[in-house]
């Protein structure tokens, strides 16, 4: 049995996900340990399917239940803790909401990084370390012109999450094992 964080790409504003309805669903469909946070696209689940298999699944439900059609990600415990490890910024994890962690379907072109890299200004801190880019933005991630730009620039299909989810999704995972 394995636990696994769930990222929902592109939840917020007109795109929902209910989270009662989508843990009785996940419940339903047989994982264990089913937990939600927050209403923007975080779950948590432990199953003895594979990644694909969980993401399979996990994407057949939210088609069928909820019209979701957007990227999935499943990110096991132990590759959430190495996120939390590698982790180039830990002077910058207070508050919490200033810093973020982006989960990378593959790992981006050395110069799509560099280009994000030269818009960091105003303080802003950028790196990539392995298939998570980190984003650091002091003066808050709404003001900076690097993630703005990130998205679009990164080339690579993803979905961020500050600080304080990061470590939620964490200690709910711990929880479920």
């Amino acid at each position: 049995m394995s636990v696994y964080i769930i990222l929902f790409r592109g939840v917020g504003g007109a795109t929902q996900l209910p989270v009662a309805k989508l843990r009785e669903a996940l419940t339903a469909a047989g994982f264990e340990n089913v937990a939600t946070y927050i209403n923007s696209g975080n779950a948590v689940v432990k199953s003895a399917l594979g990644h694909e298999k969980v993401v399979e699944t996990i994407a057949g439900i939210c088609r069928r239940t909820f019209k979701f059609d957007k990227a999935i990600y499943a990110i096991t415990l132990a590759e959430w803790t190495k996120l939390i490890a590698s982790n180039p910024f830990k002077n910058a994890t207070e508050p919490g909401n200033l810093l973020h962690a982006a989960w990378l379907a593959e790992k981006p072109k050395a110069a799509d990084v560099k280009a994000l890299e030269d818009l960091a200004d105003n303080g802003d801190r950028f790196a990539v370390v392995g298939k998570i880019a980190y984003l650091h933005t002091p003066n808050g991630f709404s003001k900076s012109k690097l993630s703005e730009k990130f998205d679009k620039k990164i080339g690579v299909p993803n979905t961020a999450r500050n600080w304080n989810t990061v470590l939620k999704l964490e200690e709910l995972a711990e929880k479920a094992k």
